[in-house]
């Protein structure tokens, strides 16, 4: 059955012909998106597509062509876009003495964290990991907790400020099944209850064709997007994916030879 993307609610974000170059080397050509809020969007692709790059210059985290519009339907006019984000990854050494209530506050306080617990801070950061069922991780040091807690840390601080887009580049990576499963079924609560677009990138097919609304199959430029149905029913996926399982199948040949 193919799934219906509704209109645009209050929002609306348009990537617009949006390209980045390193020195002599194209990664990203003439990109074009529009995103629906209250929608996840998957971006999809073989290694080295330009997946994580993409998000890096939504991010303006690296210098970029084109331009990223947002549009407030409510009045029809420009306004500033709040991006929230979630890294496929971060490194905390062991033993490193900071806590999920520091590591968030020093992120959204103005004061030093290490001063005093301001009641009002700790109840904030408490009320957004609750979004996640984390609440009971606020004192427990960051070092201790593991890739599916971590995960929900990192989503609480990504939408306290209450973002128009959330930005995730393989939030999943080494979580089990079980973790994968909560995860998609989080980011169908978020998109169904808060007023905000999802951007992720994954390489889990078959959860992006459960949860996704729209699927973007990059290489470089957008070469298909879609309902999941568009997408993987076209030709341009099946090329995609049959280069990519034999990319794969080489390399392990490689590594058992």
């Amino acid at each position: 059955m193919r799934k219906i993307i509704e209109p645009c609610g209050f929002h609306c974000i348009k990537v617009n012909h949006l390209g980045v170059r390193f020195g002599e080397q194209v990664v990203l050509e003439d990109v074009n998106l529009h995103i629906h809020c209250g929608t996840l969007n998957a971006i999809i692709g073989k290694n080295g597509a330009g997946k994580s790059t993409l998000i890096r210059a939504m991010l303006d985290d690296i210098a970029h062509t084109g331009e990223i519009e947002f549009k407030d339907t409510k009045d029809g006019r420009m306004a500033k876009l709040k991006i929230g984000y979630v890294p496929q990854s971060i490194n905390i050494e062991k033993n490193t003495p900071v806590s999920v209530f520091d590591l968030i506050a020093s992120y959204e306080s103005k004061f030093p964290v290490f001063l005093a617990k301001r009641k009002k801070t700790y109840e904030k950061v408490k009320k957004a990991l609750s979004v996640f069922d984390a609440e009971e991780l606020i004192d427990k040091q960051v070092c201790n907790l593991s890739g599916g807690e971590l995960q929900r840390v990192l989503l609480s601080m990504a939408i306290m400020d209450e973002p128009n887009l959330l930005l995730l580049d393989e939030p999943v990576s080494g979580i089990d099944q079980n973790g994968m499963e909560l995860f998609f079924k989080t980011m169908d609560y978020l998109k169904r209850h808060y007023d905000l677009a999802i951007i992720l990138i994954s390489h889990d097919l078959d959860y992006v064709a459960k949860y996704a609304d729209k699927v973007i199959l990059l290489d470089s430029t957008v070469i298909r997007q879609g309902t999941v149905r568009e997408v993987y029913d076209s030709p341009e996926f099946a090329k995609t994916f049959a280069a990519q399982n034999l990319e794969n199948w080489m390399g392990e040949g490689k590594e058992n030879d």
